[in-house]
């Protein structure tokens, strides 16, 4: 199987050479190495011109192409997908590093399991400097054994809907996804709009071994970092309104992308986010009432199991009970 990887920067010439130095250092080598620069603002694009000489010195084609102006990160790798080439398809983050069996690993599973549609795995978490933070990626998202038990028994999909794990810098697919995913949509990240059309159609799965090194820093577009008991305890009393209807419009776009697929393939996922959809409008109505008049319409929606299946149970109760609006 050939393999593309695809690497969006914008800004970052700082770390880009020792992630660049790590994808030439994989067992198995890539086929091609795609890179679109977002109109960087430092010399990140003259360093990726240096840094092309090393990998086609061994045998790898590059492709570097430069934007005109900034599209940011989503539609940036959507952009850089539309150039990659490869039968496995590989996200590329400019500011982590690769361990050198990445490649090796994951496509092997791609090559054991024919109906395997995209894959993820865990990830070590590094400071700036690239010092283990002690922690790994499914750690500090809090993954449960359950979560990766549903995984990888094919029932990927339950998971997602509920929340993303699977993060851009571990992910893997094969090309023919790139048919079923376009458009992106504005209120989806590339890599769980991949995750969840990849899961309602076919089969993904995860590695729960970290394959690359997660760097933590200031500039990370979104990032993982280890939560602390203060920080979960004021969540409870935080406002929910906006993340809900936000929350719904991703379900709207989800249901409209459905639309345009196969139906036989997506009937399934289909009802449940209906249901998911019907649940979080629900709980955006809990916020035009009183406190002492929510707990009647959370104590049915608990009763039904809405609560279990499509959020954090007692928690998210809790949170709708105690929520400023």
């Amino acid at each position: 199987m050939s393999v593309s990887i695809v690497l969006c920067t914008y800004n970052g010439e700082r770390w880009l050479s020792q992630l660049w130095d790590s994808l030439l250092m994989q067992t198995r080598a890539p086929d091609e190495i795609v890179v679109r620069d977002d109109a960087s603002l430092d010399g990140t694009f003259e360093l990726l011109t240096k840094l092309r000489d090393a990998a086609v010195a061994r045998g790898i084609r590059v492709t570097l192409a430069r934007n005109e102006r900034n599209l940011g990160f989503v539609a940036n790798f959507e952009a850089a997908l539309a150039d990659a080439s490869g039968e496995i398809l590989f996200l590329c983050d400019q500011d982590d590093i690769w361990h050198p069996d990445k490649l090796a690993t994951m496509l092997g599973e791609f090559g054991r399991r024919p109906n395997l549609l995209l894959l993820h795995s865990d990830a070590r978490l590094v400071d700036e400097n690239g010092s283990d933070m002690d922690c790994g990626l499914f750690e500090a998202l809090e993954v449960t054994r359950r979560e990766c038990m549903l995984i990888h028994s094919g029932r990927a999909f339950d998971v997602l809907l509920r929340r993303n794990l699977a993060t851009g810098a571990t992910l893997a697919f094969r090309r023919s996804l790139l048919n079923e995913v376009k458009p992106f949509p504005r209120e989806w990240v590339h890599d769980e709009w991949l995750a969840i059309i990849a899961a309602a159609i076919g089969e993904v799965d995860c590695l729960e071994q970290p394959l690359i090194d997660y760097r933590q820093h200031g500039g990370n577009q979104i990032g993982a970092q280890r939560r602390s008991a203060w920080s979960k305890f004021e969540d409870l009393f935080m406002s929910r309104a906006q993340a809900l209807r936000r929350e719904l419009q991703r379900m709207r776009e989800l249901l409209s992308h459905f639309a345009r697929l196969d139906a036989a393939r997506t009937q399934l996922p289909h009802a449940k986010l209906v249901a998911r959809a019907a649940h979080f409008d629900l709980r955006l109505g809990l916020g035009r009432v009183s406190k002492w008049r929510r707990l009647k319409p959370i104590l049915r929606e608990a009763r039904s199991g809405s609560y279990a299946v499509w959020g954090n149970g007692k928690l998210s109760m809790l949170r709708d009970l105690l929520r400023r609006d």
